[in-house]
């Protein structure tokens, strides 16, 4: 009996010694915690997946036109914002003429009175012009939007067939950019190759925000 209380006694002094001679086991909490591995080196796997959570919480492309008038009055703003069914453009408009009137993409980035300078309609798949034409439509061809009497309208579209990634065919960053215009009457959507809109009343170059 004195020999099994003299070996139970060797064994509780022992086992500090072998508890202090044990690897120190850091709780993952604490891991995490500190920004290190239990081996001291930095926590690759959390950083790559903190930076694979900030693209993915990237904004999505976007742009500003400042529209202008032909004698240079501030008429309003469009922002154009990439989503996946396209771009959707947000318009605020102000002391434009009431009625119909036609609204598209233009090809050239340029608003100079009277804004011939913005040329054709936008038309990187060169079709025809008009919703209901056949072999249409150009991509910057868009329905027609109503200024009511007070002339300020809000109002926002979305154009499927153009593009705020740069790079792409159907990209309104094209080299010469591109220009919003509104014209002095409504778009037939069959005439080639404006719509017999009339005069270009209203124009601002779209810019990358």
């Amino acid at each position: 009996m004195y020999r099994f209380i003299a070996a139970s006694a060797l064994l509780l002094a022992a086992a500090p010694a072998v508890a202090n001679e044990m690897p120190l086991q850091r709780h993952p909490a604490a891991v995490a915690e500190s920004g290190a591995a239990p081996d001291g080196a930095p926590l690759r796997i959390a950083q790559a997946a903190k930076g694979g959570a900030a693209k993915k919480s990237a904004a999505p492309p976007s742009a500003t036109a400042a529209l202008k008038s032909a004698d240079g009055k501030d008429v309003g703003s469009v922002t154009l914002t990439q989503t996946r069914d396209g771009v959707r453009l947000s318009l605020a408009l102000k002391d434009l003429p009431p009625g119909e009137h036609a609204f598209h993409v233009h090809a050239e980035g340029k608003c100079e009175p009277p804004f011939t300078s913005a040329g054709p309609h936008f038309n990187p798949a060169q079709k025809k012009h008009g919703k209901l034409n056949p072999e249409g439509h150009h991509a910057g061809d868009m329905d027609n939007i109503t200024i009511p009497a007070s002339g300020k309208l809000t109002l926002r579209v979305v154009n499927k067939d153009i593009t705020l990634e740069k790079d792409k065919p159907n990209s309104v960053f094209k080299e010469g950019g591109t220009a919003l215009v509104i014209h002095a009457g409504k778009d037939d959507y069959t005439s080639d190759p404006a719509g017999n809109a009339g005069d270009r009343i209203a124009c601002g170059v779209i810019v990358s925000k």
